[in-house]
């Protein structure tokens, strides 16, 4: 059989190379890079890019915003879990308070006596159980609450005590013209004056956009993934928070942030955001488009550093 292929022809958006500058920038940069990839994991501190200087960052200041690529695949090697990783990096940025990287790896195991496999089989049994790996796994074979998991369901709505960003603004701009005649420590029962509710506003800045409620426990697997022409697809409505049952968090994560206050470790707990559905899931539990979901909660705190190739088979507990 003979095939013919006709080229076709794609153009592709213009890519300005910079030169790259390996100043304090950059390394202040890297370091926020390697926390949001790597993590910060007790997996992450075996963890280590190789060639760092391949990777170029560009930090929009207005919006908050950076963006880095690789000048060439990152070598990474992982003497915790035992692989050297080649990642091609597609995608990073941090906006904010969201993440998100994409990229392609391929896996070749060190080398190493039969201690060191040991190791690096249970560390890799401690990454995949509770990862998103296998809860996808678990739903595509009908085991999700026999492996350790629960999901319950939940709606996000807008906080109807927080004010609008209209209403931040405006309270902003007066505050700014009348700065000097006001007593920023006053209190405010029953606003009296413009200046005293524009107080009232900025003090509510602090409280969440969003709030959060739970309304269907124990959410059954059928409700959660769909099956179509042989092919599984993640697939409910609003959003499901994820707990680990078998596994508790780490005390980075407990700590994470600079204010986070001590209290003891509880069972994992993930959310799933969803951002285009049905979202198709392969055979070996891996989304087809990765982007297709947001996490929040233990899943977005395990990052690269806890992550396996798509094949790997966990021996079982």
């Amino acid at each position: 059989m003979v095939f013919v292929l006709e080229e076709e022809t794609n153009s592709l958006n213009e890519i300005v190379i910079k030169k790259t500058v390996y100043d304090e920038t950059w390394r202040y940069n890297l370091s926020a890079f390697k926390r949001e990839f790597i993590g910060i994991t007790e997996l992450s501190k075996d963890c280590k890019i190789l060639n760092e200087k391949s990777l170029h960052f560009d930090f929009d200041a207005k919006n908050n915003h950076l963006t880095a690529f690789a000048r060439a695949p990152l070598k990474i090697k992982h003497k915790g879990l035992g692989y050297l990783i080649t990642y091609d990096l597609e995608e990073f940025s941090i906006h904010g308070n969201r993440v998100t990287y994409l990229g392609y790896s391929r896996y070749q195991n060190l080398k190493g006596s039969k201690r060191k496999q040991r190791k690096w089989a249970k560390n890799r049994a401690i990454a995949y159980y509770g990862s998103v790996q296998h809860f996808l796994q678990s739903l595509i074979k009908n085991t999700t609450y026999k492996d350790g998991f629960i999901v319950n369901q939940f709606k996000r709505v807008a906080n109807a005590e927080r004010p609008s960003e209209q209403e931040i603004k405006k309270a902003r701009e007066l505050i700014k013209l009348n700065r000097n005649k006001m007593n920023f420590s006053k209190k405010i029962t029953v606003p009296k004056t413009s200046l005293d509710s524009a107080l009232v506003i900025i003090r509510k800045v602090r409280l969440p956009k969003f709030k959060d409620y739970l309304y269907k426990s124990k959410v059954p697997v059928k409700e959660l993934i769909s099956i179509d022409n042989r092919k599984f697809y993640l697939n409910f409505e609003n959003n499901i928070s994820v707990v680990y049952t078998n596994e508790k968090e780490e005390k980075s994560y407990i700590f994470r942030n600079p204010f986070s206050k001590p209290r003891e470790a509880t069972f994992q707990t993930s959310a799933i955001i969803p951002m285009n559905f049905p979202s198709e899931i392969d055979k070996n539990g891996a989304l087809i488009s990765p982007l297709d979901i947001f996490y929040e909660g233990y899943w977005s705190y395990e990052k690269f550093a806890n992550s396996l190739p798509l094949d790997y088979e966990p021996f079982l507990k």
